[in-house]
């Protein structure tokens, strides 16, 4: 009883599997899931970093203090670095295991680890480290999520579709990252649990609707996994990752920490270690990070603008809230501890920019090609952070507004005709691969533009704040000791005061300080126009630099995108069920087992496409499509039938003229399509999920079609004027296994 149930649990898993995926609301069904998944990441990498002032005073731990600035930046960073790292491995195994499992898997993971961030019952530093082992873990699971979700949708929708649809899932990511500030202002001063808690819901969720609806329908390739490749790769970009987080704190005397032993062994030593893991990659057979890619033009040109374009975008989030949080809301009436929650609200034009030209761009994309308008966008986004570095630091909101509109609007024309030029190019096999090497290239860039960000800001308020802090300290009565103190302290701890939106001076100076001045001047020091009047001057020195930066990373990205190309769209070459695909010219391909069935081809392999037998080119149109003419070829086309446990079935599918007198009689001719029931044993006994496909004259497949739950199927897409009839002969390329019971097919309109 159990081995009979094992298959027909299958064979019903496949025809729901066929039912599902035969739907034309599939592919919306797999974008609004992977989209709500890649939603669900991105917003918690950025949730955050507005929620950071209620999580250190819920878990009673000062910020501010030396000792815990490196607490501050792993929770900030912990996360961005583990899916930087871990999307490659994770995207090369849903090649080979399978991309739909390991992106449920992602929402798993991700769903417990917000609930373990939530449940700390300790405090002070032990909380802290508990949090960002949670995040790291949390991490996990949003780097299966998004090493997955675009190769899913690539392979759901057509190709003059994908830039759409990759469009809409790449805005929806995008924007995450700039809701996440809205949710983290609004959740995090109700209770700091929320920010994680939030989450839970919708990662339930979408765990049991992706389960259910989400099936794999691309190309798995077995192979073994690459562990030298991701143990090398692993090792160096963390070191690096690690060396920049640390390269920007203080060291000794030095506002930095670029010149830290540690630092620069990290750097080093990771940089060493990437090379040996090129080197270990062009040795393997089966290797993680495929450089082969590389030598597609479009793949290289889009990933080298995406990482260019996310240095040039990752730190002007951060920039912004501390442009917004230290200076602008403080001069404008907001107490510190508003400003959080209306930071996120006053950088909602940038994410409207965004929702409004992401997926319009990459619905164009489909038509014309991406390269226009990832060009386009990207000299927009340069346009752009040329204004923002015009505008004065008290500056009119409605211009700053407009201003953001345009980088959202400019962002959004790049992101979505990119990421789906980058998917288009992969070949099929390759996709969660190629999908992994792109995001890592994404989220890397994120780190990587904290680091230049934080440095070049660092850089300009250590040239004039510690003069302007002490000069204004004395000013106010403070005494010249107390006033040297604060000036030597390192400007970052003046970032971090005000990307936290505390007011720095109340607790730097401290009570003692504060009660031998006059009590109108400890007011004005600890209100909310001292501080910001105080590093403007110094901010602003700082903030040209940085967008200068910027803008030259959006125009180098515009060149990168501009040398992608015209429209490319990768065609991979299927082969018969379980054979090896060849290019045009090359030997015969192996024979091979039949594979068991299941939704979409077997094998895909990256080669031209041949040119179309003589029996699909000509005759007059029917229903508005190109009717094919009978031909000499149609001999050699075939029908092959396969379910788990049977024998597989074949037929030879010939045109009038030439197929055998004896089987004259055998099959109705195809007008187009081939109708009919698959079963077992006997009639009465129809066989769910059993696999047809029909193998043209080259040993490709031209047809593919599974069974429903009463056992019958439609294939359609063949040539008109076959005529099928029973074979014991394989088509080329497969060699059908002896063993298993015997598989019946009723072709309509045979005899009983």
């Amino acid at each position: 009883m159990i081995a009979k149930s094992a298959p027909y649990r299958s064979a019903r898993r496949q025809a729901r599997a066929a039912a599902d995926t035969s739907s034309p609301q599939y592919k919306w069904i797999v974008l609004s899931n992977t989209t709500l998944g890649v939603l669900m990441a991105t917003i918690n990498g950025s949730i955050m970093l507005i929620a950071l002032p209620d999580i250190f005073r819920g878990i009673g731990i000062d910020p501010l203090q030396p000792g815990n600035t490196s607490l501050l930046l792993w929770l900030i960073m912990g996360y961005l670095v583990v899916t930087a790292v871990l999307v490659v491995s994770f995207g090369r195994m849903g090649d080979i295991y399978g991309r739909v499992r390991m992106y449920n898997a992602g929402f798993a993971v991700f769903s417990v680890f917000s609930v373990l961030l939530s449940v700390t019952w300790m405090h002070g530093t032990a909380a802290a480290l508990w949090l960002i082992l949670m995040r790291v873990a949390q991490g996990v699971g949003g780097a299966m999520l998004m090493a997955n979700s675009n190769a899913i949708i690539t392979d759901a929708f057509p190709a003059d579709q994908r830039g759409l649809a990759l469009g809409l899932n790449q805005v929806a990511g995008i924007a995450g990252s700039f809701m996440g500030l809205v949710l983290g202002g609004l959740l995090a001063p109700v209770e700091w649990r929320l920010v994680f808690l939030v989450s839970v819901p919708f990662g339930v969720f979408g765990t049991f609707w992706a389960y259910r609806k989400l099936h794999d329908t691309g190309v798995r390739r077995p192979a073994r996994l690459d562990w030298w490749g991701n143990l090398t790769f692993a090792v160096g970009l963390i070191s690096v990752l690690v060396g920049i987080t640390y390269g920007i704190q203080p060291y000794r005397g030095h506002t930095m920490g670029w010149t830290n032993p540690v630092v620069l062994a990290a750097l080093i030593g990771g940089v060493a270690v990437l090379v040996v893991f090129g080197i270990v990659e062009t040795r393997v057979a089966e290797p993680m990070f495929r450089m082969s890619l590389f030598r597609i033009r479009a793949f290289t040109a889009g990933n080298l603008a995406s990482l260019l374009s996310g240095m040039g975008r990752g730190g002007l989030m951060f920039i912004l809230i501390i442009w917004l949080q230290g200076i602008w809301l403080p001069r404008h009436g907001y107490s510190f501890e508003q400003t959080p929650l209306w930071a996120g609200i006053y950088m909602l034009p940038l994410t409207v920019g965004f929702l409004v030209a992401g997926p319009v761009s990459g619905w164009l994309s489909d038509r014309f090609g991406a390269r226009p308008f990832a060009t386009g966008g990207m000299l927009v986004a340069a346009g752009s952070f040329v204004l923002l570095a015009l505008l004065p630091v008290d500056f009119h909101y409605g211009t700053f507004a407009a201003i953001l509109l345009l980088n959202g609007i400019g962002m959004g024309l790049f992101a979505s005709p990119n990421r789906a030029g980058i998917m288009n190019s992969l070949p099929a096999d390759q996709r969660g691969v190629g999908g992994g090497m792109s995001t890592t290239f994404q989220n890397s860039a994120m780190v990587l533009s904290i680091g230049v960000f934080f440095s070049l800001m660092i850089l300009g308020l250590a040239s004039s704040l510690p003069h302007a802090l002490s000069s204004g300290l004395v000013a106010q009565g403070v005494s010249a000791a107390d006033a040297d103190r604060l000036a030597a302290l390192p400007p970052v701890s003046v970032l971090f005061a005000s990307l936290l939106g505390y007011n720095p001076l109340q607790t730097l100076l401290g009570p003692a300080a504060l009660a031998h001045l006059p009590a109108g001047h400890a007011a004005y020091l600890t209100g909310r126009g001292f501080f910001p009047a105080l590093i403007s001057g110094p901010f602003s020195t700082g903030l040209t630099t940085a967008f200068a930066f910027a803008i030259v990373a959006c125009l180098i990205a515009a060149v990168a995108s501009w040398l992608r190309g015209g429209k490319y769209v990768h065609t991979d070459l299927p082969t018969a069920a379980g054979g090896t695909a060849s290019a045009p010219g090359a030997p015969e391909p192996v024979a091979a087992p039949v594979a068991a069935a299941r939704p979409g081809p077997v094998v895909v392999a990256s080669a031209p496409p041949p040119a179309a037998p003589a029996a699909t080119r000509a005759g007059p149109p029917v229903d508005g499509r190109p009717r094919p003419a009978p031909d000499a070829a149609l001999g050699a086309y075939a029908l092959l039938v396969t379910a788990p446990g049977y024998r597989p079935a074949m037929y030879a599918m010939t045109a009038d003229g030439n197929r055998p007198s004896a089987a004259a009689d055998a099959g109705p001719r195809t007008n187009g399509r081939i109708t009919g029931l698959v079963y077992g044993p006997g009639p009465d006994s129809p066989l769910p999920g059993a696999a047809l496909r029909a193998v043209g004259p080259q040993g490709t497949v031209v047809a593919y079609a599974l069974t429903g739950d009463d056992g019958r199927f439609q294939l359609p897409g063949l040539p008109h004027g076959l005529s099928p009839a029973p074979s014991d002969k394989a088509p080329r390329g497969v060699q059908a296994r002896p063993d298993g019971a015997a598989l019946h097919l009723k072709l309509d309109g045979t005899p009983s």
